[in-house]
């Protein structure tokens, strides 16, 4: 019994002295935090004025294994918590010959495909529009079905 203790100390003494390295691990930014969603569950949120075009890392990879199996589709904690909106357009007549699509309503993020790697690739969260300190993030899925 006193051996296990004693094993169960040095593990503990380990794990403090790589303290510094927890630290500086964060799974999201400094301007991100997770909360409860008005859209469903919990949301991933702007702590700060983030302004379009800001890359706020990468949000999903994409493993293939093989050229038989399926790729997998791994969600890092940004793509874990960010929110589905369908991006929805309107087609406005300007005159009889000519008519243009305009965005009512959308995400404020996009997802950008980095180029592969060997069998995996990677997916940047960018986002599309400015977005305010207190706005939840969202981005039309289009990796997979939602439910």
């Amino acid at each position: 019994m006193t051996e296990l203790k004693e094993e169960h100390f040095e593990v503990i003494s380990e794990n403090k002295g790589r303290e510094h390295e927890k630290k500086n691990y964060r799974p999201l930014s400094h301007d991100l935090f997770i909360e409860e969603s008005l859209i469903d569950g919990q949301g991933l949120f702007a702590s700060t004025d983030i302004p379009k075009g800001t890359d706020l890392g990468i949000s999903h990879v994409e493993i293939e294994k093989d050229k038989m199996s399926p790729k997998e589709l791994i969600r890092t904690p940004l793509g874990g918590f960010i929110n589905h909106q369908p991006l929805i357009t309107r087609v406005i007549r300007i005159d009889e010959d000519t008519s243009k699509t305009v965005e009512v309503s959308g995400p404020n993020c996009e997802r950008k495909k980095n180029r592969p790697d060997g069998n995996k690739t990677e997916y940047n969260l960018i986002t599309r529009k400015d977005i305010k300190a207190g706005e939840e993030l969202t981005l039309e899925y289009n990796l997979y079905i939602i439910d």
